[in-house]
């Protein structure tokens, strides 16, 4: 799915489990497909049926735009469960702009599989599943939370590029940088193409945050504030780049403009307000959050929050979602989260020896190359054992 491998950063041996669908007693919304694709012509009747039987034969936990990545925007718009109405208007005004967010799925979920590569959950994404990320999603625990959050950055970020490089209709360059200002270096004039960032999350609060609009409860409400989270998270790195104009590149004149910067920065200052999630309830009249824990401080608009503590995901469980770490590969000299210790739940490793190809002896050769050598080297390779059956079986 996505073009991305299943467990990215971190081989697994075992295939994945299809996800249960029984209930977990959390938020679990069933949604209906709309009606087929007009069938103008006999390959796209063949390839819409296909859709539909792919969907009916999928488990159901809770269809999300997220599976835009996998599919064309057109059949999305048609036939794909989980969009509300106003998605589903949007999606079919905005065929260009969905394409974008498709492309952007694809880079937010490959950032969130690089942030956790080290970790027993690892982002990992279901094949043939609509739901993406399966029932652990179901959970209102920390990781759906950064799910959220990341996912909403992301659609921020694949607009606003798709502005700035005229790949959309409706949006181009900021039209609100232009004429003369000053930083603390001194005046410059604006110019160039400045990233249409505004216009990014305008998009993205509109189209993500539909669904969440359509109902009234606690997961709701967390989502819409951890998708508010990843929506100002990218806004909070915008940089301003300039280019000189003078004798000798003396920077008398500057003219300047303002740009996204990698969605690593993006990335990774999500990831640090994972670790520093606020675990909160509701609060009495229902619009708001109170902290679970008085002794912590009361979560601000820039932090995750979340209701419930995550599974340990040490073991496969499908009613949670968690894939377990049987055959994660993990680091025997590491005391963190990819130490095979932590990573393999104390139920020991295996170790592989495997002979790898790399680059070496490199020379600089004039002009202009660097010539290697193919060299061959051993190395162990450390992968997690498999729980005993009866502990496999108490969690299945």
């Amino acid at each position: 799915m996505f073009g991305l491998s299943k467990v990215q950063g971190s081989p697994r041996i075992y295939s994945k489990p299809s996800v249960s669908t029984g209930s977990s007693g959390l938020r679990h919304l069933s949604r209906t497909g709309a009606p087929s694709s007009d069938g103008s012509n006999a390959s796209s009747r063949l390839y819409v049926a296909f859709i539909i039987l792919l969907l009916i034969l999928t488990p159901r936990v809770d269809s999300s735009w997220w599976y835009i990545g996998a599919l064309g925007a057109r059949v999305i718009c048609d036939n794909i469960p989980g969009l509300v109405n106003k998605q589903r208007q949007l999606c079919q005004k905005h065929p260009d702009i969905m394409q974008s967010i498709g492309e952007g799925a694809k880079e937010w979920i490959r950032e969130c599989q690089h942030q956790f590569r080290h970790h027993r959950w690892n982002c990992s994404t279901l094949d043939r599943d609509h739901t993406v990320f399966g029932r652990v999603m179901l959970r209102s625990s920390r990781e759906a939370a950064f799910v959220y959050a990341i996912s909403s950055a992301g659609v921020v970020y694949a607009i606003t590029r798709a502005c700035s490089q005229g790949e959309l209709k409706t949006c181009n360059c900021d039209p609100h940088k232009w004429g003369r200002t000053s930083d603390d270096r001194g005046d410059f004039d604006w110019g160039g193409c400045s990233d249409n960032i505004n216009y990014g999350i305008k998009f993205a609060k509109a189209f993500v945050d539909a669904k969440e609009r359509t109902v009234k409860d606690a997961r709701a409400l967390m989502n819409l504030h951890n998708n508010r989270c990843g929506r100002t998270a990218v806004k909070r790195f915008m940089k301003l780049e300039c280019k000189c104009h003078g004798v000798s590149g003396s920077c008398t004149l500057r003219t300047c403009w303002l740009a996204m910067s990698d969605f690593r920065k993006t990335g990774d200052f999500l990831r640090k307000k994972y670790n520093g999630a606020i675990e909160v309830t509701m609060n009495q009249d229902g619009t708001g959050f109170a902290v679970a824990n008085k002794e912590f401080r009361q979560a601000t608009k820039n932090d995750l929050v979340y209701f419930e503590n995550s599974p340990d995901y040490c073991l496969m469980d499908k009613a949670a979602g968690s894939l377990g770490t049987a055959g994660r590969v993990c680091n025997k000299s590491s005391r963190g989260t990819d130490g095979c210790e932590v990573m393999c739940c104390g139920r020991g490793y295996d170790t592989t020896r495997v002979k790898r190809i790399t680059k070496c002896e490199c020379k600089f050769k004039w002009c202009c190359a660097v010539e290697c050598k193919d060299c061959e080297e051993s190395v162990d390779v450390h992968t997690c054992k498999a729980p005993k059956r009866a502990e496999w079986i108490d969690q299945t």
